[in-house]
């Protein structure tokens, strides 16, 4: 046991908000297991009931062009290459249809930084789904909705309300990274801004669209900036409130430009993730990345802090592409569930219990 995190974790427990230095204290310390049921204590004060929820959707990703190359991204293609494509309708139907067949009731709708395709044209998209197709839109990371106003020269929020209004329920946390200038500046250059990235989140809040939150960890930030990175979460949460569950997974390098990087393991993902459920202590829902982890990392994960399996991943293209492929159909995450004790239940984005 380490005696130096001690009155940290009781301070959590006893309700009272950790700071930089605690956050760092506990990056430092490899007493994974008292972090772990620290973060297990506080998920069962807001999770009593005893069930553990998931989502049954799918990943679509409409376009792979991208401009902005971020040497963590096997998926991105240039117009130049062969398989650099923008979804058709008809696949997209196919896509949708299957879906609903199983049981779905979401879609996130995320893609590269196209060039060219302009607002008219995924206005245009959402409406088409909303009008053929009863389904919740989660969809278009900040970046791309920072990118979306600036290529049409018009404001954020009026980007976002057009988007809302054409169709749009919600905002994946994708793109965020580690939010530090340090960072970005290393891995992403051309993508948005940590501060952007919060101004996209703040604004979106602002008009009706809640939103998640996420970290990819585990390339070339440090221990500090991954605490840096809460703590900006945990202060836009504080003003508006409008963020229903975080998510953390690392870095998968394979395919590359940090394929040179070692990958970093399970001990680290679950100290990140229960060290995110003490600091970030005015968000409800923590996800497991079992997508990134496996299922069982992803079932020991309910017992570091999460309360939630995420999605069912019907499809999965980006995390693929760097070579790491899990798959769990309803069955295997009720099974995964259900061995800890817990009673799986499905939901929709609001964290409403469907079934």
């Amino acid at each position: 046991m380490d005696v130096t995190i001690q009155p940290i974790l009781e301070k959590a427990l006893a309700g009272q908000r950790l700071d930089f230095d605690d956050g760092l204290t506990l990056y430092k310390s490899h007493d994974l297991l008292s972090i772990g049921n620290a973060a297990d204590l506080i998920r069962q004060r807001l999770h009593p009931e005893g069930y553990v929820t998931y989502i049954v959707d799918r990943n679509i990703n409409y376009t792979n062009w991208c401009y902005i190359d971020c040497d963590f991204c096997a998926f991105y293609r240039h117009k130049t290459d062969p398989d650099a494509y923008v979804i058709s309708r008809p696949e997209l139907r196919q896509k949708i249809e299957e879906t609903l067949d199983l049981g779905g009731v979401q879609i996130l709708l995320q893609g590269g930084l196209h060039p060219t395709l302009k607002l008219d044209w995924y206005e245009d998209l959402l409406r088409w789904i909303k009008s053929n197709y009863d389904i919740h839109i989660h969809g278009f990371s900040p970046p791309e909705l920072d990118w979306f106003a600036k290529i049409n020269k018009i404001s954020l929020q009026e980007t976002l309300i057009r988007l809302r209004d054409a169709g749009l329920g919600s905002i994946p946390g994708g793109g965020a990274e580690i939010l530090t200038n340090h960072a970005r500046d290393e891995i992403s250059p051309k993508k948005c801004t940590a501060d952007e990235w919060l101004e996209v989140m703040r604004q979106g809040h602002v008009v009706g669209l809640r939103s998640s939150a996420t970290m990819m960890y585990g390339h070339i930030e440090s221990y500090g900036e991954r605490v840096e990175h809460l703590i900006r979460l945990r202060q836009l949460q504080d003003e508006t409130g409008g963020f229903t569950a975080f998510i953390c997974w690392s870095l998968q390098p394979d395919h590359t430009k940090l394929a040179h990087l070692p990958p970093t393991g399970s001990f680290d993902y679950l100290k990140t993730l229960a060290i995110s459920r003490l600091i970030l202590d005015n968000f409800d829902n923590f996800q497991s990345s079992w997508v990134t982890q496996g299922p069982k990392i992803g079932q020991l994960s309910l017992k570091f802090g999460a309360n939630d399996m995420g999605g069912t991943m019907i499809e999965e293209n980006v995390v693929s592409q760097a070579g790491t492929i899990y798959c769990m159909p309803i069955e295997e995450i009720d099974r995964v569930v259900g061995e800890l004790g817990f009673v799986p239940k499905q939901r929709n984005f609001f964290y409403q219990i469907i079934n």
